[in-house]
């Protein structure tokens, strides 16, 4: 990427309702990452950008705030229908930007939309009550009431759904938003935005900022420690939620986290193996396993272990790898040649540690097989590291309480899966494995718009999703009426 004086530049920030560029004409160029060649064009903030997204959100404040429920309601649900009026916009910047599949992309569409038609409905659901009070005549209430701006940080590896996950909840509370984009696909975060505009939203209630990659922690800082900004939501790594979550303590701003994860899938001895085969395909390979909740570790007890190898080697072997362009294979690209060296680094180690390659390999570029490695065992990386990418772990268990043992035996806790004919085993063994999310005979890798997400451990805190976002995003006051003459002791 290189930063540049503006020429060409495709995308702007959005700052109190207005496109504009950076400061200085400040730009950045994001590259396809299938060849190499300019995909996208984007305005590079200065901090004097970031404040004045800042001040811009911080004057929209009391306004958004006091707009009734049902005017917040159908601001969203025009939103929603502009972001499925720009499809193939999405398609194709995905597709420039990542590397992404169109399925992948149009998936991330769909599911973005239901997120926010969900934010939608909730804008009138956010209630209180009313509590008892032991004094008489006094009339006690617990209110949840809009923050005030919130900084929302997205990635790039669903980054419509992310992005959109990042702003309509909180807008549907009642906060003005700033959406910090991602450096990886600029263009097609500033199409959520685009669409947000053109529903309507009031100036200063949506902003878009992005920024050089070399600027992201100044840009990033500024925001978070400008006074508007009350409240900040992220998701990405771990190492860098760690760095923004610190900076946030220092001013006692609250921070919602959804970071990394290395999701286990435990198969147990009277599993559907062929259930179970697919299962683990879709959450480790899907979107080449650059998905937070992708399956990582898959943990099979020895019972059934050489069974579930042979079909899940054939499964993945039959999962080729192509240009997104042609759309004719299900993994496209990875989205840089960071992941392939990580990637591969894994796999040498694995190997070279005693563990057996079922199906892919190395790769020398962003197109990279699905890769099975069997009999890894905990003196290797791809035990414990985050891979990203289109390669996951068969790890051996002895039995049911060994395979719990090894679920848990991650920092991360953020998806997991368990497969049994037995619903009861599989609800029992569900309890035991510390995760935010665990699924039963289903993989790993779910998301719908009203549920509770997030993990615990080393991928986060706090929930987004349906009612679970109102918490995240308003906050409870106690509010009393005094109806009767009061009595004191001095």
């Amino acid at each position: 990427m290189e930063r540049r004086v503006a020429e060409g530049v495709n995308i702007l920030l959005s700052i109190g309702g207005r496109e504009k560029q950076a400061a200085g004409g400040r730009t950045f160029t994001r590259n396809n990452p299938m060849t190499g060649e300019p995909a996208t064009i984007a305005a590079a903030a200065g901090i004097e950008d970031a404040k004045a997204a800042a001040d811009a959100a911080g004057a929209a404040a009391p306004g958004w705030a006091a707009t009734g429920p049902n005017a917040r309601r159908a601001l969203l649900n025009k939103a929603a229908a502009a972001l499925e009026a720009r499809a193939n916009d999405f398609v194709a910047a995905m597709m420039t930007e990542t590397g992404s599949t169109e399925g992948w992309a149009r998936f991330n569409l769909m599911l973005a939309a239901g997120m926010i038609r969900e934010a939608a409905s909730i804008t009138t659901q956010i209630g209180g009550e009313v509590i008892p009070s032991d004094h008489p005549g006094k009339l006690a209430m617990a209110l949840r009431e809009p923050v005030g701006p919130i900084l929302g940080i997205a990635p790039w590896n669903a980054p419509i759904i992310l992005g959109v996950r990042a702003i309509a909840v909180p807008l549907a509370c009642g906060n003005p938003v700033i959406l910090k984009g991602s450096e990886m696909c600029p263009r097609t975060h500033g199409l959520i935005i685009e669409s947000f505009a053109e529903a309507g939203f009031p100036e200063g209630v949506v902003n878009f900022v992005t920024n050089a990659p070399e600027d992201a922690g100044e840009i990033v800082g500024a925001l978070i420690d400008h006074p508007a900004v009350k409240r900040i939501n992220f998701t990405g790594s771990t190492a860098v939620g760690k760095i923004i979550a610190r900076r946030a303590a220092e001013h006692l701003k609250p921070v919602l986290l959804e970071l990394g994860g290395k999701a286990p899938f435990v198969v147990l001895e009277d599993a559907d193996l062929d259930e179970a085969v697919k299962a683990a395909a879709f959450g480790a390979f899907m979107n080449q396993g650059q998905i937070c909740m992708s399956t990582e570790r898959i943990i099979v007890v020895d019972a059934v272990a050489e069974a579930f190898a042979e079909k899940f080697a054939a499964k993945a072997a039959s999962m080729p790898c192509g240009d997104p362009r042609e759309g004719k294979a299900p993994l496209g690209a990875v989205v840089d040649e960071r992941t392939v060296h990580h990637v591969n680094a894994l796999i040498d180690d694995s190997l070279s540690k005693g563990a057996v390659a079922l199906a892919g390999g190395r790769s020398e570029g962003v197109l990279m097989c699905a890769t099975v490695i069997d009999q890894v065992t905990s003196d290797m990386n791809l035990y414990r590291d985050e891979s990203f990418g289109p390669i996951t772990a068969v790890i051996r268990a002895r039995d049911e309480a060994d395979a719990i043992r090894l679920a848990n035996d991650s920092e991360y806790g953020l998806s997991a899966a368990v497969f049994t004919r037995d619903a009861a085993r599989g609800l029992k063994v569900a309890r035991q494995i510390r995760s935010g999310i665990c699924h039963v005979n289903g993989p790993t890798v779910a998301d719908e718009p009203q549920m509770p997400f997030g993990g615990v451990g080393a991928s986060g805190y706090g929930r987004f999703g349906g009612k679970a976002g109102i918490d995240a995003f308003t906050e409870l006051r106690w509010v009393t009426i005094a109806t009767e003459p009061g009595h004191y002791p001095i």
